[in-house]
């Protein structure tokens, strides 16, 4: 990214994106406190929300919902009219920022095609039930009045839908809420409620649970073959789960343009798992891990595609030559054809855009942010998303001169996540990948670290077999 560039996405403020944002808001209040007993501002923010989208396809279903939730009698339905008013909402403040963030980098994008889905298993039905059922009790209660009780009631739902293999989308998304809301237990003596996040997986898994959803059909995606080139890793980490995001450049086998593309693995784990152990977890894809610790590129053949998401098969790929991933995001990102994003996915923390940025200024201001300056343009980095499983730290980005990253938008501006930087420490030339530590270690005090503590993942593996054996 150029100074120019900077300043043009600076500039590019969508309008009426802070109107959409409280109207999230309101919701996400009321959610708080609970639909079964809305207060007057809850109520009005409601109200707001039924005017807002009332000549859109959903009016009518969402001022329903909000007449019933007024009376105090909200059923299923009536939620999952809330639920996607508000994923509606934050899918076009998605779609509004994107349009800027594509304007100024001038990257071309891909039109959104509606994925193929399949239908639903008849063992999945009972669970989805219980599922809405749940999450309904939360509404219906609010954050502020979950208990162990409550939490608890969800323990079996969350069984049932893990149980079913075309529902573990959901199952994960659950599991994941119910842990964290057990470790804030009881919520009413929290300071201050993660009302944002809470809701959007709340509307996440209300939406997810719908019978009409279906659930994805890999049979009928479009495949694709060719030279994978990846440009960084990114690590999401929960007590629960861990996921590996890897963003790349696809040069398909027959020709034509290259694609932006993304694939993920992902494993669950317990929150004792942390730091480099993490990639241990992922031991079923040896083909991805190494390519991703030996910077090299993947050949890669009839991978699923669904919009810009790979379905990544580790027996569908063999690694090929080195590739540095600065040079691919040099030469080949810029004119590379971005897709969109799917449509529950549209939300604008999920904007993730692979950037690179060089011979910048690097500083950190007194409120603690740490900025690049390019050609007088600045941008706020996010050192706060490195992963502990990686190489990369502060002070290391701090001394960079040129950082592969995604552009990010975050409490209300853009941000760069670093992915990967080059710097120069102690006068020597140093360079660090988050994936770099995806076979292990490679810092010698780390991988001592990591040898007299043990390996936890074996431990555990071995406990559970030894548990299942008896």
């Amino acid at each position: 990214m150029r100074g120019a560039q900077l300043g043009a996405l600076r500039d590019a403020a969508p309008a009426g994106l802070a109107p959409a944002l409280d109207l999230v808001a309101g919701l996400d209040d009321a959610l708080v406190a609970g639909l079964a007993r809305p207060g007057e501002a809850q109520v009005a923010a409601l109200g707001e929300l039924a005017a807002a989208l009332a000549a859109t396809p959903l009016g009518d279903r969402v001022a329903e919902a909000v007449a019933k939730v007024t009376a105090g009698s909200p059923a299923d339905e009536h939620l999952a009219a809330l639920a996607g008013a508000r994923t509606a909402l934050l899918g076009a403040a998605h779609d509004a920022l994107l349009a800027g963030a594509d304007a100024a980098l001038g990257r071309e994008r891909a039109g959104r095609c509606a994925p193929p889905a399949g239908a639903l298993p008849p063992e999945a039905t009972a669970p989805l039930a219980a599922a809405r059922s749940w999450l309904t009790e939360l509404a219906v209660t609010g954050w502020r009045g979950v208990d162990h009780d409550l939490v608890a009631a969800g323990h079996r739902p969350v069984e049932a839908v893990l149980a079913v293999p075309a529902l573990r989308r959901l199952g994960v998304l659950l599991d994941g809420l119910a842990a964290e809301l057990r470790a804030s237990c009881p919520v009413a003596t929290m300071p201050a409620v993660p009302a944002r996040r809470w809701a959007d997986l709340w509307a996440r898994a209300v939406l997810l649970a719908q019978p009409a959803a279906g659930v994805a059909d890999p049979s009928g995606v479009e495949t694709v073959s060719g030279r994978l080139l990846v440009l960084g890793v990114d690590v999401h980490e929960h007590a629960t789960a861990v996921q590996v995001q890897a963003h790349a450049v696809l040069e398909p086998a027959g020709g034509g343009p290259a694609r932006l593309v993304r694939t993920a693995v992902a494993a669950a784990k317990v929150d004792t798992i942390v730091g480099p152990a993490l990639w241990r977890l992922l031991a079923d894809h040896p083909v991805l891990l190494a390519a991703l610790a030996e910077r090299r590129a993947l050949e890669v053949t009839d991978l699923p595609l669904t919009g810009g998401d790979l379905w990544w098969r580790d027996d569908r790929a063999r690694l090929g030559e080195p590739a540095d991933p600065f040079a691919t995001a040099r030469v080949l990102l810029p004119a590379a054809l971005a897709a969109p994003l799917e449509p529950l996915d549209r939300h604008p923390v999920a904007l993730a855009e692979p950037v690179l940025l060089e011979g910048y200024a690097t500083a950190k201001a007194d409120d603690g942010v740490v900025r690049f300056t390019v050609d007088g343009e600045a941008v706020a980095v996010d050192v706060d998303r490195l992963p502990t499983c990686g190489p990369l730290t502060p002070a290391l980005v701090a001394a960079s001169t040129a950082c592969l990253g995604l552009l990010r938008w975050d409490a209300g501006r853009w941000t760069v996540q670093p992915l990967a930087v080059r710097a120069t420490v102690k006068r020597a030339a140093v360079e660090a990948h988050n994936g770099d530590w995806a076979q292990g270690p490679t810092d010698p005090k780390v991988a001592k670290a990591e040898a007299k503590a043990g390996d936890s993942v074996a431990v555990l593996r071995e406990r559970a077999g030894r548990l299942l054996r008896r």
